[in-house]
């Protein structure tokens, strides 16, 4: 007999004593956990139990087990058993909806605990837990000290590293970003508003789904204190931004797995000449750090990049992993304009995104009306059912990409953290002990970039890795520079163990426990 740990997770470790019973090689527990684990988190829940226990029975039976197996349609049975456990479950906790509330992770309560020191090691079950207790322990004390916080990004919480996935969609007004999501979910969605010209009403809507609730749309500044959703450090921009920032929640399938982002259209022409009430750009630059997926769309007959929209893909910097490019009603030119209009975007994405490696473009016509086959003719249509294909393959990986993303998302702020530490401490030294401290400061801050170079050199650092001279600048003339901290060695060498030792020996922990 096996117990679930207090979250609802069944280790590898438990994995390997409960299994062994199946008779099963270690070749085919291995696939299993492989197929039932495919997020690659180091641990099954209820539902990737089941499933576990499902592809044990079908090779008991003389099955190959492979991923085929879960779409095989002689298998269906597989679903129909998870289902089943699923909706009895559901029934159970419906009953005691009124009467119990739901039992939190215990890796809630590390964050508002008064000592992060007091979780133990034996605490952690899964890689994500694994990187909240080195946040706790060994990075967030680097951010505080030198003020990363305030420079660069809020310091994480919780729901930072529990979040969803999230794709975020960008464009100019009318390239039909909120057509696409309408019509990835088949449905209408609360807040919705699609405009046909420029519009400063509509907002950044945030899609989730939350089990058990009901279609709703909550406003940006309820939202924003909430402490199960990931969108506290929003609060930096202001009331005038939160105020154009609502999450609407709906039941679907799609968004068990998947947050999606719609933004409002970009402005174009002698549109720019009107401001926006809140940092457009910057907001951007926050979203696209916590998405997992980033989409550009842009309409055939909308190919120009816009000074905002220039603005906007430059905030995109160091996300460019992220970015797939989505050309949206391409079934309204025959396929010789296409050909030009291709040609045209990448030279235009080019200039602006000024890398040598070509992004993954998108052809479609991504709503609910049919192909315009006039227009497209039947090679145009083939093309556009195979694109689709390939952008909703794409939208399906990212559920089992996303805790190497979170990863990888925590590496980079951790060499971040540790060259703003390198930064600010340098910045420190060359202060002076007593007299014109005022001068010396101003003066720093109008070579910061020479000063960047300095730190580079000193401590062999990549340039590309250095955050950007003008924000760093407009940041640093609110700060008095004397006050800063100096260099802290033990905090550097904590970083460099946590990147050369813990976190390969997190993912050594709660890898395959079948190899």
């Amino acid at each position: 007999m096996f117990t679930f740990t207090r979250d609802g997770r069944f280790t590898g470790n438990e994995a390997i004593k409960f299994f062994a019973k199946s008779n099963l090689s270690r070749q085919e527990l291995k696939q299993v956990w492989a197929i039932a684990d495919s997020k690659r988190e180091g641990y099954l829940g209820f539902k990737e139990f089941v499933i576990a226990m499902q592809l044990i029975s079908l090779g008991q039976s003389g099955y190959s087990v492979t991923h085929d197996l879960l779409t095989s349609d002689g298998n269906k049975r597989i679903y129909q058993y998870l289902a089943l456990f699923m909706q009895k479950k559901k029934r159970k906790q419906k009953d005691k909806e009124f009467s119990v509330s739901p039992q939190p992770s215990p890796a809630s309560n590390w964050f508002s605990a008064k000592s992060a020191k007091k979780v133990p090691a034996s605490s952690v079950t899964s890689i994500i837990d694994g990187l909240k207790r080195l946040y706790l322990q060994k990075l967030k004390p680097l951010e505080v000290t030198y003020r990363y916080n305030d420079f660069v990004s809020p310091l994480l919480t919780n729901s930072d590293f529990d979040a969803k996935p999230m794709v975020l969609l960008l464009g100019q007004y009318s390239t039909g970003k909120t057509t696409f999501i309408k019509h990835m979910l088949r449905s209408n969605y609360p807040g919705k508003k699609i405009n046909c010209c420029v519009s400063f009403a509509k907002p950044i809507i945030v899609l989730f789904t939350q089990s058990g609730l009901d279609e709703r749309s909550i406003p940006g500044n309820t939202v924003a204190v909430q402490a199960d959703m990931p969108f506290g450090g929003l609060t930096t921009y202001g009331t005038a931004f939160l105020s154009k920032f609502e999450c609407s929640q709906m039941p679907h399938p799609l968004l068990e797995h998947i947050t999606f982002v719609d933004s409002p259209g970009v402005l174009s022409g002698e549109k720019q000449r009107t401001q926006r009430q809140y940092d457009f750009t910057g907001v951007t630059s926050w979203f696209a750090a916590k998405c997992d997926l980033i989409l550009l769309l842009f309409d055939p007959h909308k190919l120009d990049v816009s000074d905002e929209f220039k603005r906007v893909i430059s905030s995109l910097r160091g996300h460019d992993d992220k970015i797939r490019v989505v050309l949206n009603k391409a079934d309204q030119v025959d396929t010789q304009q296409l050909m030009r209009i291709y040609g045209a975007l990448m030279w235009s994405l080019g200039k602006v995104l000024n890398v040598p490696e070509v992004m993954r473009v998108y052809i479609g016509s991504f709503n609910d009306k049919p192909i315009n086959d006039s227009i497209s003719g039947p090679l145009g249509n083939e093309l556009f059912q195979k694109e689709q294909d390939d952008l909703l393959s794409d939208l399906k990986d990212i559920p089992k990409k996303a805790c190497d993303r979170k990863i990888n998302e925590f590496v980079k702020r951790a060499r971040a953290a540790k060259i703003h530490a390198y930064i600010i401490s340098h910045l420190k030294k060359q202060m002076p002990a007593m007299m014109g401290k005022a001068k010396a400061q101003q003066k720093l801050i109008d070579n910061l970039d020479a000063e960047f170079v300095k730190v580079q050199k000193e401590f062999h650092l990549p340039p590309g890795d250095f955050p950007n001279v003008e924000h760093f600048k407009e940041v640093l003339s609110g700060y008095n520079i004397d006050k800063f901290e100096k260099l802290n060695k033990k905090m550097i060498q904590t970083m460099d163990d946590m990147l050369a030792h813990d976190i390969p020996n997190l993912l050594k922990t709660f890898r395959n426990p079948y190899g």
